[in-house]
């Protein structure tokens, strides 16, 4: 194979992940614009005039709110590790994270040198296990955590409801919910009453609740607060919605994952495929195929396989992975 022809295979290998991240792109964008759409209020209904214009007002509000607080999330996300830390919910510092990740490397490029592999996979090896592993295992952690506190939040948001209508204020409803529960919900509850006795507004820490559990439901949970401080209307009201969204969603999730099962496992089956008949021809007639890892024709057969393997798997989980 030809320079020319293994530059062009990489140019069209560009162009295509392009084409895909663009329509990726494209996808987010026309449902963003659909969520906004709805709440903002611009389908119909059959209230009055005046009921109408006032939950049109009460939507537009908290689009406006929703919006500042995505664009304060994205302002804050330059700090990666830290703020991966905090999302995690584990007590180290970046300076330790680093130590550790260097401790990963230099393991696992003793374990590949021990193996006799090559000096190109022993640096691969090296940077995987600096700036890769660690940090899938964080992100890991972090979305773990946010799975189980949105598993626990609904309860406590009835909870919170049952206080106020009790007539417990909120600081002290929620201060009671961060004693009850255990795990991120008490925690995130625990930081937001702490905050708010030392002077930060409730709503303001909540919005800063955001940061280490950056969901959906968390921002209308903080954008609620604001808006009853400001407005003075009815928060139990509000929490309990919330809290019924919240199931509607685990209910829609778990019917997507149904629905989406076979297809899942076609994908899974075609992705393992070759890994298993490549396994399996290295131990039955390792001469047949040593020639993808000792020629260096074999070489770039086997990396474009990879490349086009990587980019099948991708585009597979973007037909699948639906958003809720």
């Amino acid at each position: 194979m030809s320079v020319v022809q293994i530059i062009l295979i990489v140019l069209i290998a560009i162009l295509v992940v392009g084409i895909i991240v663009a329509y990726m792109a494209a996808q987010e964008s026309a449902r963003k614009k659909r969520v906004m759409g709805v709440i903002q209020g611009k389908s119909g209904g059959a209230h009055g005039p005046d009921e109408r214009g006032l939950k049109d007002r009460r939507r537009a509000d908290l689009a406006k709110k929703l919006k500042e607080a995505k664009g304060e999330e994205n302002s804050k996300k330059k700090t990666t590790i830290s703020l991966l830390i905090l999302q995690a919910g584990i007590s180290i510092s970046v300076k330790q994270f680093w130590l550790m990740s260097v401790a990963m490397m230099i393991g696992l490029t003793f374990l590949a040198k021990l193996m006799g592999q090559p000096p190109h996979v022993l640096i691969a090896v090296a940077v995987i296990g600096l700036f890769g592993l660690p940090r899938f295992v964080l992100k890991k952690m972090a979305a773990r955590r946010q799975k189980k506190f949105l598993e626990e939040f609904p309860d406590a948001l009835e909870a919170t409801v049952r206080l106020l209508k009790a007539g417990m204020p909120v600081s002290e409803a929620i201060a009671m919910i961060s004693r009850e529960f255990t795990g991120p919900v008490g925690e995130e509850m625990g930081n937001i009453y702490d905050k708010q006795k030392i002077g930060v507004a409730l709503a303001e820490a909540a919005l800063e609740a955001t940061r280490s559990m950056p969901l959906t439901e968390m921002q209308m949970f903080a954008t609620g607060l604001s808006i009853q401080a400001q407005t003075g209307s009815s928060l139990s009201e509000v929490l309990m919605n919330l809290s019924n969204v919240i199931r509607a969603r685990f209910r829609l999730k778990r019917k997507i994952k149904a629905l989406s099962s076979e297809a899942i496992a076609s994908a899974s089956i075609i992705a393992a495929l070759p890994v298993l008949v490549a396994t399996g021809m290295y131990f039955v007639n390792y001469e047949y195929i040593s020639v993808l890892f000792t020629d260096p024709f074999g070489n770039v057969l086997l990396a474009i396989a990879i490349f086009w393997m990587g980019m099948g798997v991708t585009v597979m989980k973007i037909m699948i992975n639906f958003k809720v």
